[in-house]
């Protein structure tokens, strides 16, 4: 009587566990065939057909335990009645798409270029006028993957100097390529797009004009191709060589949100379906890209620039404008992944004996180590310090960013005094 008890319980703790274990090794053998197919079909059929056939191997000597006399029958049709649940409960939830508009036509002004590397750039274009100067002027966005509309306010007036400027959409971000290999976006692609896009112009050399990951972009492509640029503007850069840092470096954009906006963000970021592609990235990036397309990561990406879009500024400031531009969701992600692996920019950047204008903000997040070493590392580098702004200086302080650039540019004497201390101030 005891032994029938023992038996009985043990069968029915077994059931419970025949369940769990199945749908354990089900999300498991779906994720060890993520690392060789993306094909999402394949990897479900691979993690159903295991949470089956455990399930049932497991309930097969529980309902032993348990005394039923069509032990192998009651325990397929638990192991298909558990399959059928789980199979139903992922396509309501990882499944089940999340937003994702296309994107509408591209204003007027927007061109193209075709590049040899593959990439069909988007870009707008502001025609020189008065004394022509021999080198372009080009602005690169940060990120990775946060493109500005159109060309910034300080566009025209470059223009009325002289300067053809140019303001372009990098691979993978706004209207620009989306790669269906997303392992290929790298730093070292970039930096080969925008050597393209020199080729392309016609010109010896170009003007860099790099705000935040453009900084670090422009920083990469100086390292690699020092003869081919005139002069170069660093706004509130990210790190020269993200590898220098245990965390990657570039600090915590988000740091200023609001207790409610941090709730929202990371309700966006823990659904079950953006929690899978998460876990997908780690294993296998096109996997993970084949669950959730571009369109919509992109949105997704959007939504959370457009919530902590404020974040980043000095308290006070008033609120950042909001445009239709999309973000790359994917080239941000795989791109600062390969940026702390590429070798060491720094000992050809100590060679290059290009001028070179840093800007840092008062209230910028990244950290200052990481700026000053601009300073530190170009022999030719001026460092300016400006109060009341934060990491987007055009927007914080417009006329004085406007003054500097130009004044730069033209190798002019700079409206404002450089720093030189190694120390941030006070």
């Amino acid at each position: 009587m005891v032994r029938t008890f023992l038996h009985r319980g043990a069968g029915a703790l077994l059931l419970p566990v025949a369940g769990v274990t199945g749908v354990i090794v089900g999300a498991a053998g779906f994720l060890a065939a993520a690392v060789v197919t993306a094909w999402i079909p394949l990897l479900c059929a691979v993690g159903l057909s295991l949470l089956g056939i455990v399930a049932w191997l497991l309930a097969w000597p529980a309902f032993a335990l348990l005394g039923i006399r069509r032990r192998k029958r009651s325990a397929a049709v638990l192991a298909a009645v558990v399959t059928i649940v789980v199979a139903g409960l992922a396509a309501a939830t990882v499944f089940r798409p999340g937003p994702h508009p296309a994107a509408g036509p591209p204003p007027a002004g927007v061109r193209f270029w075709e590049l040899p590397t593959g990439s069909r750039i988007a870009y707008v274009h502001a025609a020189a006028s008065g004394r022509a100067r021999p080198a372009p002027v080009l602005f690169l966005h940060g990120g990775p993957g946060t493109p500005g509309e159109g060309l910034p306010a300080v566009g025209a007036p470059l223009a009325a100097d002289g300067f053809e400027v140019y303001a372009y959409d990098q691979l993978g971000a706004g209207r620009s390529t989306r790669l269906d290999d997303v392992t290929g976006y790298t730093v070292a692609r970039q930096v080969a797009d925008l050597e393209a896009i020199r080729v392309l112009l016609g010109v010896e050399r170009i003007i860099l004009i790099g705000q935040s990951w453009g900084g670090s972009l422009a920083a990469q492509y100086l390292a690699a191709y020092p003869q081919h640029v005139a002069r170069v503007v660093f706004t509130s850069p990210g790190p020269i060589w993200a590898g220098a840092y245990p965390d990657g470096g570039g600090g915590d954009p988000w740091a200023r949100m609001t207790a409610g906006q941090r709730q929202q963000r990371d309700a966006l970021f823990s659904t079950p379906r953006i929690v899978a592609e998460s876990i997908l990235q780690a294993v296998n990036p096109n996997a993970a890209h084949a669950l959730v397309g571009d369109d919509e990561a992109d949105t997704l990406m959007h939504s959370i620039a457009v919530l902590g879009k404020d974040s980043t500024r000095c308290p006070g400031s008033a609120p950042a404008q909001v445009h239709d531009n999309h973000q790359g969701f994917y080239v941000n992600q795989l791109t600062v992944e390969n940026f702390t692996h590429i070798p060491d920019p720094r000992p050809a950047l100590r060679r290059a004996r290009v001028p070179a204008l840093i800007m840092r903000g008062e209230c910028d997040f990244v950290p200052w180590p990481q700026t000053y070493e601009y300073r530190s590392t170009l022999p030719q580098a001026t460092l300016v310090y400006l109060p009341h702004t934060g990491h987007d200086i055009a927007a914080g302080q417009p006329q004085p960013y406007a003054a500097l650039l130009r004044a730069f540019l033209r190798d002019e004497p700079l409206p404002l005094p450089p720093y030189n201390s190694a120390r941030p101030p006070s």
